[in-house]
């Protein structure tokens, strides 16, 4: 099937709610996926899920021992990383209430999984993804987007300064680099955010993290030298970054950046600002189900399995309605998002 990119270029500057005698257009998506019981639960499915990814995690220690004083460890440092982040993707499924129901056990389950195995804030990760889904690539209100180190859009570029301007002339450059330090960047936050206002649990969490951090290091420097173990360290943390980084900048990047005069209905919102990326079983377990980013951001409380089944019901949808769906390969993905960041840098570069 052909990839079908949208450029920002080529969407209307706004776009009105939509409707017809069956109610909204996200009202009448909504009624054919639900015909279809796409919205049920899957307990089986998410306990092998855990299953194996908790394998895995406890696995990885054990052989952290069990190969001793080798530099070997740093494969399994690498490892360990893809762990992590399916461990982080797990976390995500859990907040979104896609493996319960209920709103306790979905919140144990996350931090559990969050602070306790991975080492991240759950409430710090929550409260920053409730307001991306609700709105996506907006440059005022998505904190994804926001113009920290990298920028996001021209408008952005315009008005850098600082490291912002300094990173943004070469931004697609450094992208790949700067994601070597996103697993540092989540842990440095998690443990500031344990000072918000809007934490709810900042004491258990910050317990969690404390626990975590004590025993990832005390296992590592138990087993390996130290050299090996600051080895080892970095290579986890460093690649961890990177393939959460390649999970989560296709999804987005590249696509509609939303302004606040733009008028759009929340179909068009959320579908106009996702891009879904092919790739079958292989590309589906590595991203989690976050490949079909255009169905979850419409219906985030969807289990993974059931993602695949909406995108076909979405994207023949969305060709009714003459919206514009894109789906693109891994690879064809990951050249638009670096051909935007550079796109995006030319007004600091030409001194605009």
């Amino acid at each position: 099937m052909p990839a079908h990119p949208v450029m920002t270029s080529e969407l209307p500057r706004a776009a009105g709610p939509r409707s017809g005698s069956g109610g909204s257009d996200f009202a009448q998506l909504t009624r054919r996926i639900t015909a279809e019981g796409l919205l049920d639960r899957r307990p089986g499915y998410y306990a092998v899920r855990a299953g194996l990814v908790l394998a895995a995690f406890f696995g990885g220690w054990y052989a952290l021992f069990a190969l001793g004083d080798t530099w070997w460890q740093l494969g399994l440092a690498a490892a360990m990383s893809l762990v992590f982040a399916q461990l982080g993707l797990l976390t995500h499924d859990l907040a979104h209430r896609q493996v319960f129901d209920r709103k306790s056990p979905s919140e144990f389950g996350g931090r559990i999984t969050a602070n306790l195995l991975m080492g991240m804030s759950y409430g710090w990760w929550m409260n920053k993804h409730t307001r991306h889904h609700a709105n996506p690539n907006h440059e005022e209100r998505d904190p994804d987007v926001a113009p920290e180190l990298l920028v996001w859009s021209k408008r952005q570029a315009r008005k850098a300064s600082g490291v912002a301007r300094f990173i943004g002339r070469r931004q697609a450059f450094l992208f790949v680099p700067l994601l070597l330090l996103e697993g540092l960047n989540l842990s440095f936050n998690s443990f500031k955010a344990l000072r918000s206002p809007v934490m709810k649990r900042p004491v258990l969490e910050g317990v969690l993290l404390v626990v975590h951090f004590a025993a990832y290091f005390g296992l590592v420097f138990t087993a390996l030298p130290a050299g090996k173990a600051v080895a080892f360290l970095a290579v986890h943390q460093a690649l961890l970054g990177v393939y959460l980084g390649c999970v989560f900048a296709p999804n987005h990047k590249g696509m509609l950046m939303v302004t606040p005069e733009m008028e759009l209905d929340f179909l068009r919102r959320q579908v106009l600002t996702s891009r879904n990326v092919r790739g079958g079983l292989v590309v589906d377990s590595a991203m989690g189900g976050l490949n079909y980013q255009v169905e979850h951001h419409l219906f985030p409380s969807m289990p993974t399995p059931a993602l695949a089944r909406a995108a076909r019901i979405t994207r023949e949808f969305c060709a009714e309605k003459g919206v514009p769906y894109c789906e693109t390969g891994l690879f064809a993905s990951y050249r638009e998002v670096f051909t935007h960041l550079h796109r995006t840098g030319e007004p600091i570069r030409s001194g605009g």
